[in-house]
């Protein structure tokens, strides 16, 4: 009867002690949780409008944000919308449907700022049936500023593994 007693004792100590670690969820860090959900629909709400023309970049950026793709550096709104233009432009002509891919996402939330790191990779498919292929993929850190309950990148810095484009040869460098 007395390990009975104990064990008892024991789950209810448990119960109390889980109960009231659960409940300091609801304060800071249900916020935090909220703020890496809406970092993450920002990055996939980025990524959805790459490759798919007339969408203006420069409004996932503060006004003196800085974006280094394979250390070709711009910053501020205009510049940024310039490199986005010149990468179009010289990115190879892709036939059929491309994604990106983003994995191995990292947020860290301290506030009213972040930092995200993700893995990208891109992925055409020429048409329906035939088979998707890789054709490019790199890493990106992102420091990030929430501003009136939006979050903004504030500096980026991307760094192509693969599929490297013409135009980055000779500003890319390993990292």
């Amino acid at each position: 009867f007395n390990k009975f007693r104990t064990v008892f004792f024991f789950l209810i100590l448990l119960g109390l002690f889980l109960s009231a670690g659960c409940g300091g969820m609801r304060g800071n860090n249900a916020a935090t949780l909220q703020d890496r959900a809406q970092i993450e629909d920002l990055l996939v709400d980025y990524y959805t409008h790459l490759g798919a023309g007339g969408s203006d970049f420069s409004n996932f950026y503060v006004e003196d944000g800085i974006l280094d793709v394979n250390g070709l550096v711009a910053q501020g709104k205009k510049p940024i919308e310039d490199l986005y233009k010149k990468a179009g432009e010289e990115s190879p002509a892709r036939k059929g449907t491309f994604r990106m891919l983003l994995n191995n996402l990292k947020i860290v939330v301290n506030g009213t700022s972040a930092t995200a790191d993700v893995i990208w990779t891109g992925v055409l498919s020429e048409t329906v049936k035939s088979t998707p292929q890789f054709v490019e993929q790199g890493r990106e850190h992102d420091e990030l500023i929430k501003r009136n309950e939006r979050w903004y990148f504030k500096h980026r810095v991307i760094t192509s593994d693969g599929g490297l484009t013409g135009m980055f040869e000779k500003t890319y460098k390993p990292r």
